[in-house]
């Protein structure tokens, strides 16, 4: 039998539906939380990542759905990352305050630095390592997403840290309250332990609103620095990329320099847009009515990259790494609440 050739278009489809239907599965069950137990303990993005997984366990997607599936892997991840830039305003962002912007910043700079650290050290690949730091400094599972296309990095590695950092998240959200009470925090400054720890948005919420609305405002305030950072962490990390690609090629060890890099190959297309959306967001061009439409798709279409990995991953392959993956999201967890625990007392003391 002939297989039948589609359009490039239409070649996506096929794949492209098969997405569709694990994300669909993937909101179900996430909305069946939310009826059952009040919220969404295991959220989306991680559901359609694990029933992704699961149905590659037992069937191995045909070649008709390849293109589909790579296609929601990539360009849909990274179309939801320019979205993600509509999120964060700058106004928002100064609000907080420049001594605890800068310290926030810092403690973003400093948990990637030892988180990547604990990952090389305890032998995993560059490329996982450095999504784990990801995740584990800024924004959790978005920020695993967001850089995964930047530094290339497989499905395999991108399904297992955010299974791994989602599973940690939910201990944070319900151990951090505890931690909170036995350290008798004010509520600001317990606030502003949990921007500073918790991986997502609403798991900030979860965690800050049974201590008050104080704290939860504090809270959110941080969140939204270190998701600003990612913007920053990322063009970071495509530099670094394009630099070592330049040197590869070439077979230096030495840095190239700098003008011999055309800026689209420097700085990825989605990396410019999340830039150029937070900017627009900022000078008050993108309506205030359009940001919750815009967030939406963004998360929709990152549940559906998810997906796409899941269908694109092996599970033996997440096995084999899994303990010390889980050792160096734990470590790099503890060395993170350390952190935030030294830059409020730091601050404390001004």
């Amino acid at each position: 039998m002939i297989p039948v050739r589609l359009p490039p278009v239409l070649s996506v489809v096929p794949g492209l539906i098969a997405c569709a239907v694990v994300t669909g599965l993937a909101l179900a069950v996430q909305a069946l939380e939310v009826d059952l137990f009040g919220r969404a303990w295991i959220d989306g993005i991680v559901l359609a990542i694990l029933i992704g997984t699961a149905i590659r366990s037992v069937w191995t997607p045909p070649a008709s759905l390849r293109p589909g599936i790579e296609f929601s892997a990539r360009t849909l991840l990274e179309i939801a990352v320019v979205l993600l830039g509509a999120s964060v305003s700058a106004a928002t962002v100064m609000a907080i305050g420049p001594g605890l912007l800068a310290g926030t910043a810092l403690i973003v700079g400093l948990a990637l630095a030892v988180s990547y650290g604990i990952g090389r050290l305890l032998r995993l690949p560059r490329r996982m390592a450095a999504l784990i730091a990801c995740g584990n400094a800024i924004c959790g599972n978005s920020a695993i997403a967001a850089v995964a296309p930047v530094i290339d990095a497989d499905a395999e590695d991108v399904s297992a840290a955010i299974a791994f950092t989602a599973v940690l998240g939910v201990v944070v959200v319900l151990l951090l309250p505890l931690l909170g009470t036995l350290l008798r925090m004010p509520h600001v400054e317990y606030g502003v332990l949990a921007g500073l720890t918790v991986y997502a948005v609403p798991q900030v919420l979860a965690a800050t609103m049974p201590v008050g609305a104080i704290a939860t405002q504090s809270g959110t305030l941080i969140k939204l620095v270190r998701v600003l950072m990612l913007g920053p962490v990322c063009l970071g990390l495509a530099l670094v990329m394009a630099l070592r690609r330049r040197a590869g090629a070439a077979g230096l060890t030495d840095a190239p320099r700098m003008p011999g890099i055309p800026l689209g190959r420097l700085v990825p297309w989605f990396v410019i847009g999340f830039l150029l959306m937070m900017a627009a967001r900022s000078l008050g061009l993108i309506p205030l009515a359009v940001l919750p439409t815009l967030a939406g798709v963004a998360t929709a279409l990152t549940v559906i990259s998810m997906a796409a990995l899941g269908l694109s991953t092996d599970a033996r392959a997440v096995a084999r790494s899994g303990l010390r993956i889980a050792a160096v999201v734990t470590l790099s967890l503890i060395v993170l609440v350390g952190l935030a625990l030294g830059l409020i007392w730091l601050l404390a003391q001004l």
